[in-house]
């Protein structure tokens, strides 16, 4: 695998392969490199590896879209593409990116600890749209044919799921909900205990 100088790069775990520490506390990690020499040059680059969601630790890793392992055992929420493991790494990813664009080098923007981190994402556990509370991702929107839940429009009619992101500004939770071709913003005060 080639590293990239100023970019983000990427790994995403095939179903097949377990990676040590994932799932007992986190679903993907972020980091960088800190100044690592190739072919004798020293660059930076950030990087994101995400975990299967469907195969490693579903019911933390793909929740909403899977049966929790703890909490309010709601039913879980149609995938918006029909796969679980696919739908939940891309609630994963975003929430790397948001967490890797802000903290990129560890010296960005974090609340807490240094050591663990919340980050725009992070900040706002199980957020997706207005009105959440433990076990309930929110008032999403819902595909009248399949039945899957979303918030946001890809290209291809494509539909997905994203995490809401803290907002430090105006200290919300705030979330994308796509509705009549517009883009509209939801803001949500959410307490965390």
């Amino acid at each position: 695998m080639g590293q990239q100088s100023n970019a983000i790069n990427i790994v995403l775990t095939a179903s097949d392969v377990a990676v040590d520490g994932f799932c007992v506390n986190r679903r993907g990690t972020h980091g960088s490199s800190k100044g690592a020499t190739f072919n004798g040059k020293t660059c930076k680059f950030a990087y994101i590896w995400v975990g299967n969601s469907e195969t490693q630790c579903p019911g933390y890793c793909a929740w909403p879209f899977h049966q929790p392992i703890y909490g309010p055992q709601s039913p879980p929420l149609g995938a918006p593409n029909n796969d679980v493991g696919v739908d939940g790494m891309v609630i994963n990813l975003a929430s790397l990116l948001a967490g890797t664009a802000t903290n990129q080098f560890g010296n960005g923007y974090y609340q807490g600890e240094a050591d663990a981190p919340l980050q725009a994402a992070s900040a706002c556990p199980g957020v997706y749209a207005k009105g959440p509370y433990p076990g309930y991702a929110g008032d999403l929107l819902v595909d009248k044919t399949t039945g899957a839940s979303y918030n946001a429009h890809g290209t291809n009619g494509r539909k997905y799921l994203v995490p809401a992101l803290y907002d430090p500004a105006t200290s919300p939770c705030s979330t994308l909900v796509y509705r009549d071709n517009k883009y509209l913003q939801n803001r949500i005060y959410y307490n965390r205990v």
